[in-house]
């Protein structure tokens, strides 16, 4: 037999103690880690799971499974190999302080008899953000800093990023627009309609001829700063970018519109649905479940039988009950 752990919060030891710990995830499974001779390397989860927003504590639940248990084992983030329990016992022991980042993938619910002992651990053990992360500069963009989180102001005062704060006054962004296009200055120019994407609304009529720049980068921007827009026009001017010749446009059209609800958007990703390339159709699935439409749900019907095994897979994984 070989013994795991899986960490989780204080708040569902009782249920777990009474019933096992249920599959969740878009996966459907239970993330587990070997029980090793290193307690640090056992726990090595501990930081990382404990800073997340949630009830207060954890636990660590220790499970027996059955050496022939299919399983799946690698690095977070990476791809995982398809191992039995005890393979994947043997090749994280064998790992040594290499194993940090690691972790099993069982892809089913355990249950209560497999479920040996569930005890309070000290949150001491392991390593926070991504192993080796001590000492390497902080990233301060908003995706890497959450609000509220421990330290994000400080750490903010100490390092602000260049994108913090209100975008700039509309005249002060038009006048740098005006400036990049006398310069033929491609990156200012992508820089100026980033800070465009902060804002609500903004001058379509203005923006509209760079959906004919030549730079397919620049193209991709204007799509991620129209997409936010309640402008009236905007919606025109990603139905031209969703025609673009260029896949990449199409494709950040398709994930830029997803969440954007206006009936032309809905029109505009059930078209993008039956793109001909499978990046494009892939990107569009998202936005299309989040529709809902009785036209997006015909369209999903037909990208569940996709040639592309990614699109099918993606909207398999999404539209999971």
């Amino acid at each position: 037999m070989a013994t795991f752990v899986h960490l989780t919060p204080a708040a569902c030891a009782a249920g777990i103690r009474r019933s096992g710990i249920k599959a969740r995830g878009e996966r459907r499974g239970v993330y587990l880690f070997p029980v090793l001779a290193s307690y640090a390397l056992t726990h090595q989860w501990l930081r990382e799971l404990a800073r997340r927003p949630g009830s207060r504590g954890v636990v660590a639940v220790q499970v027996r499974l059955p050496d022939g248990e299919p399983v799946a084992v690698g690095r977070y983030g990476r791809s995982f190999d398809e191992l039995t329990a005890a393979e994947a016992v043997r090749r994280i022991r064998e790992l040594g302080d290499g194993a940090l980042g690691w972790e099993v993938f069982l892809p089913r619910t355990i249950a209560r008899g497999e479920v040996r002992q569930v005890r309070a651990v000290r949150q001491v053990a392991g390593w926070r953000y991504f192993p080796g992360a001590h000492g390497v500069t902080p990233c301060v963009c908003a995706g890497c800093v959450q609000p509220g989180a421990y330290g994000s102001r400080r750490l903010r005062e100490r390092r602000p990023h260049p994108l913090d704060g209100p975008a700039p006054a509309s005249r002060v962004l038009l006048a740098r627009l005006e400036r990049a296009e006398a310069r033929a200055d491609t990156a200012a120019l992508r820089d100026t309609l980033q800070w465009y994407g902060l804002r609500r609304r903004g001058p379509v009529e203005r923006l509209a001829p760079l959906a004919g720049h030549p730079d397919a980068r620049v193209r991709q921007g204007l799509a991620r700063a129209v997409a936010r827009w309640s402008t009236p026009g905007a919606d025109e001017l990603l139905r031209e970018l969703a025609g673009d010749a260029v896949t990449d446009v199409r494709q950040t059209v398709a994930e830029a519109v997803a969440y954007r609800r206006t009936e032309a958007s809905a029109a505009l990703l059930t078209a993008l649905g039956r793109d001909p390339s499978p990046a494009v159709r892939d990107a569009a699935v998202e936005g299309l479940v989040a529709c809902g439409t009785p036209a997006a749900e015909a369209v999903l019907a037909l990208l569940a039988d996709d040639p592309d095994a990614t699109v099918r897979t993606t909207v398999a994984l999404l539209t999971e009950e």
